[in-house]
């Protein structure tokens, strides 16, 4: 039970230390290969450039991918060294979500940082909004200002769907290692708490039998998910949160949820979501 192969998606334009810590831990914690991977293309200016002129500018902007590609590549290779089982570096001039997406099917879990306060730039990085509804692995989202792998607490946001099941099952060699794990269910309406009682207690009760302790929590209110949420992690000093990746239909593309975009952009914690 454990992560054999990691795959940590870098940007080209966004600081990467805290990514690259967590995936170290988490490399030396699981004994894992890592994949290093980042794509970008260029974009370039709105304005019209036509003949050589566009040509070179065109040049001048992959050569400049190329350069800070070789710089990544020595950065996640330096910040592996001793940590990680075996290291691999896969890199392209591609659109970094549908490339990272494409070659995740070499890792059992993703790695990706928040995107809380940022403003993405879909040529130059994989948001992790994108990530989780593409790759068909679970994906660990790591805020920028976290700076350690804590593991001394873990919240698994219990949800009755497909997309909870499916995270606590993909969160089990994560969870394996965590000290203290919680299991909340938050009620949608008044009346419904005893019904969310018993399925929590059975979601403790088959972590119990994976060699996981656990305990659940159910609030006597109902309704503001986010806010209880955010309150259980508070004050049980979660330093990862598990949930599934909710989302829905709109015009034949995915949008997330409200619960799990508040996941995705919250950064205190790291996050681990499926779907």
């Amino acid at each position: 039970m454990t992560y054999a192969t990691a795959m940590v998606s870098l940007a080209v334009d966004q600081p990467n230390e805290a990514l690259l810590e967590v995936t170290g831990q988490l490399a030396a914690q699981c004994s894992s290969k890592v994949i290093g991977i980042a794509a970008a293309m260029f974009s370039p200016p709105m304005y019209f450039l036509e003949g050589a002129a566009s040509q070179e500018l065109l040049d001048q902007g992959e050569a400049a991918i190329a350069k800070r590609m070789a710089e990544l590549e020595s950065r996640f290779r330096a910040a592996m060294h001793g940590r990680a089982k075996d290291v691999e570096w896969r890199h392209a001039m591609d659109l970094p979500a549908r490339y990272v997406a494409r070659e995740a099917r070499a890792a059992d879990l993703v790695i990706d940082a928040g995107d809380a306060d940022k403003v993405l730039d879909p040529f130059s990085m994989a948001g992790p909004s994108d990530l989780v509804l593409q790759t068909g692995r679970p994906l660990l989202v790591v805020p920028p200002s976290v700076k350690w792998l804590d593991l001394r607490s873990a919240l698994v946001a219990w949800k009755d769907c497909a997309e909870a099941r499916r995270a606590v099952a993909d969160a089990l060699p994560l969870l394996a290692k965590v000290k203290e794990v919680t299991v909340a269910g938050i009620a949608e309406d008044d009346g419904s708490q005893e019904a969310v009682r018993r399925q929590t207690a059975d979601v403790v009760g088959w972590l119990s039998r994976h060699g996981i302790a656990a305990r659940s929590q159910v609030p006597e209110r109902s309704g503001n998910a986010i806010a209880q949420l955010d309150r259980i992690a508070a004050d049980t000093g979660a330093g990862v949160v598990v949930a599934g990746a909710y989302g829905r239909s709109r015009f034949r593309e995915w949008v997330l949820g409200g619960v799990t975009q508040h996941l995705v952009g919250q950064s205190s914690r790291c996050v681990l979501l499926s779907r």
